[in-house]
């Protein structure tokens, strides 16, 4: 089945549940307006549409190749790539100065859903390319600025993130490559890489390596890490010592060559460092932060691939017959554990999009507002909902393509009709860029106190005034929608006020315990209030002549969420506030 990228509720969602239009009002997006994004995004989804999701089966089946460590892509990758950088896609949020467009994170958010919905396999090279563009933005020497910048921002180049080794996965402290100054400004670098996302392959002339190292007098821990910017070409054209020594065989995004890269065979390979010695995990972060919320948005995007796959199986399929009906078996889509799947689906898929755009525009009001107080308080906002944008979207993909696998029934554990591939693809997004568990922790001992856990407080509050609109709406199509949502976020509230107590009071162990029950709170309580919002948006809109017949089913997924979703968020207070007690038990109950 085809996909076709959502334009209308992507939109919808910028403008009225993210704060697009709040965003515009304020001057912050200088000359964008509403009918230029849309258009922006009407051409973007043609691109996604029509060029890249017809390689998706394909590259999946043939997968990258590599031999004497030259990788090659799968058929068609290379002109799709081609032709999406030749188009202006990979340059949409670059900065001016060096080529790029400058718009908005929250605007390119969304022609990141639809490049991975298109394909996940090819949708992750260029995130890997934004956040390095990010990082040496930040960090980086004018030199390295103007020698490499612009070709990353054009996609003429490509980037990669080497952090992982085989002895020290999450754990960064436990890295052993080594980087030697050699006195003129260069560095020669050596060590091993794994899990390298397009480390090597021939979409390009050349692939810029940005690669954690220990200098040889670095302190212990991550206290001794530096970055290092390592080229596979040189300046002068020759080949730097790096090389692809294999690929990975893997469940999933079969077409997206996953290296282990080898520096320093010959000597070492020469780096430069970017940023300050022994401070690399600080500059690593800047493109960490950027690729956690593009895998969160993986997440919706192979949800909605997901979902419309299953909607047009559900419609097309025929078993059984309907309550009521006449003879004859009618279309599955009509029963209702079909309708509750497919509901679910949808739902779900709205609800982390909304998670993520909301994260962007927070992101973007973090670098555009004008006065430091209130960029601050973006900024907070935004690191606040990072974690929660990666991990529950993320975790959202899973469960969608899981469940669009069931509608399909027997044919969905068939690889011919592709729900497995969604299945399989969806798998690693939970794992890559920090494990949702470590997400979890990140949430509960690092951004929950922010400012004294003022952030968290606020956020709480604006899903409370969510609530109080639709408590004074009294439109019968809400149904139980604002009572429902108003103890999920109650819920949260008590959840949050425990974990910055164990935090504070070093009870470490209960909130660690309690992390990852606690921001699947989060999002279910986040999740439902902006779907909430949409339902208080679609509503005005029809009040005021609007025929769109859109917005009913955003008033009636809305209520869907609420009702059977978001109930579920009592439960997992009740595991936060008492689930730390298994701790005690593990050992003996693992043991046994």
């Amino acid at each position: 089945m085809s996909y076709r990228a959502p334009v209308p509720d992507i939109v919808f969602t910028m403008r009225h549940v993210a704060g697009f239009d709040r965003a515009v009002a304020d001057g912050l997006y200088g000359d964008l307006s509403a009918d230029l994004a849309q258009t922006i995004l009407e051409e973007a989804s043609r691109f996604a549409n029509d060029v890249i999701a017809p390689l998706n089966r394909e590259g999946d089946r043939h997968g990258a190749t590599v031999r004497d460590g030259a990788v090659t892509t799968a058929p068609g990758w290379k002109e799709a790539y081609r032709a999406w950088t030749e188009a202006g896609w990979n340059a949409l949020p670059g900065p001016v100065e060096y080529g790029g467009q400058g718009l908005p994170t929250l605007l390119n958010s969304a022609c990141v859903e639809m490049w991975n919905s298109a394909s996940m396999a090819f949708g992750i090279g260029p995130v890997l390319t934004h956040g390095a563009i990010e990082a040496l933005e930040a960090h980086a020497s004018d030199d390295l600025k103007s020698r490499y910048l612009e070709k990353l921002v054009s996609g003429e180049w490509t980037a990669t993130m080497n952090l992982t080794e085989p002895q020290a996965g999450s754990d960064l402290a436990a890295l052993r490559s080594r980087a030697e100054p050699v006195g003129d400004g260069t560095y020669r670098i050596t060590g091993q890489k794994i899990f390298i996302t397009y480390g090597e392959h021939d979409l390009t002339d050349n692939i810029i390596h940005l690669v954690l190292a220990r200098l040889p007098d670095a302190p212990q821990g991550t206290r001794g890490i530096s970055l290092f910017l390592v080229p596979k070409f040189l300046p002068d054209g020759t080949r730097n010592d790096v090389r692809c020594h294999s690929l990975e065989h893997k469940l999933g995004i079969h077409a997206s060559p996953t290296c282990t890269m080898i520096f320093g065979d010959k000597g070492g390979a020469i780096g430069w460092l970017v940023g300050e010695e022994n401070r690399g995990l600080n500059c690593m972060f800047t493109m960490m932060n950027n690729a956690r919320l593009a895998v969160g948005l993986q997440g919706v995007a192979i949800a909605e691939r997901a979902y419309q796959q299953a909607l047009a199986y559900a419609n097309e399929r025929r078993q059984g017959r309907a309550i009521g009906a006449a003879e004859g078996m009618s279309p599955i889509i009509v029963h209702p554990d079909i309708q509750r799947n497919l509901l679910t689906m949808k739902a779900l898929t709205a609800a982390a999009r909304a998670i993520c755009y909301m994260t962007a525009e927070a992101i973007d009001r973090a670098h555009l507002e004008q006065d430091a107080a209130s960029r601050k308080k973006a900024h907070e906002r935004a690191s606040l909902l990072t974690p929660v944008a990666k991990a529950f979207s993320t975790d959202i993909g899973m469960e969608v393509a899981s469940l669009g696998v069931q509608v399909h029934g027997g044919m969905g554990f068939i690889e011919e009709t592709g729900a497995a591939q969604h299945y399989r693809d969806a798998r690693i997004a939970p794992i890559y860029e920090g494990t949702n568990g470590i997400q979890a922790i990140d949430l509960v001992t690092r951004k929950l106190p922010l400012s004294g856990g003022e952030t968290v407080h606020a956020q709480i509050a604006s899903m409370r005034a969510v609530v109080t609109r639709i408590m004074k709406e009294g439109t019968p199509a809400f149904g139980a929608t604002a009572p429902r949502l108003r103890d999920a976020v109650e819920s949260l509230d008590r959840a949050t006020s425990y974990m910055l107590q164990a935090i504070s009071s070093n009870a470490q162990g209960e909130a660690l315990a309690g992390a990852t029950p606690y921001l699947r709170l989060f999002g279910l309580a986040q999740g439902g209030v902006a779907l909430a919002e949409a339902a208080l948006a679609a509503s005005a809109l029809m009040a005021g002549g609007d025929q769109d017949p859109a917005h009913a089913g955003r008033i009636a997924l809305g209520r869907f969420f609420a009702e059977n979703i978001a109930v579920g968020a009592k439960g997992l207070e009740d595991t936060v506030l008492s689930g730390a007690g298994f701790l005690q038990d593990a050992t003996v109950a693992l043991a046994s």
